[in-house]
């Protein structure tokens, strides 16, 4: 049996681009949160997850958490998102990117009177879509199980900087 050589210094290319237009992507809607996946951990090989959120007034998306293994990246396309990373606050205006390594404590939420959509872009995505998904179904249960919601987010790198004020509801 011959072997067939290797051509080392030659790549081989291959068209695998996803192009995914406006209003395309699977949407969760997670209470009054919209979520829609643009680029999924499937398409990426867990490399990259991209998502559109849009958040309605005095919504919050996430409590004061970090991730072990992942980047996480806002990208603010309309109205004002408040986000905490570590012990500051900033009011993010449309344009504005936030980048947040691994490790940096972050959380984000709309204290405006108008609708925020942001896009957010995990690197790796470590199968984000489950854990939106599971916040889907954590989040639509009364009362919610803070245990419940905390095995969630530590199966999906989410590390909350204190479990006793991590579910991402108003008092």
């Amino acid at each position: 049996m011959k072997a067939t050589k290797e051509n080392y210094f030659k790549d081989k290319l291959e068209d695998n681009a996803s192009i995914i237009r406006p209003n395309e992507g699977e949407t969760l809607e997670l209470n009054t949160i919209s979520i829609t996946f643009k680029v999924s951990s499937e398409m990426s090989n867990d490399q990259l997850g991209v998502y559109e959120i849009s958040l309605p007034p005095m919504c919050i998306g996430a409590k004061l958490h970090y991730h072990r293994f992942m980047d996480e990246t806002f990208i603010v396309n309309r109205g004002i998102l408040t986000i905490e990373v570590a012990d500051k606050v900033y009011k993010a205006k449309p344009g504005t990117v936030v980048y947040v390594p691994r490790f940096t404590p972050h959380g984000f939420r709309n204290d405006t009177n108008e609708i925020v959509k942001l896009t957010l872009i995990f690197n790796p995505s470590q199968k984000r879509e489950g854990f939106f998904r599971g916040l889907y179904e954590t989040l639509n249960e009364v009362p919610i199980d803070p245990e419940k919601y905390l095995q969630l987010y530590n199966k999906y790198d989410s590390f909350p900087v204190d479990a006793s004020n991590m579910i991402p509801i108003r008092e």
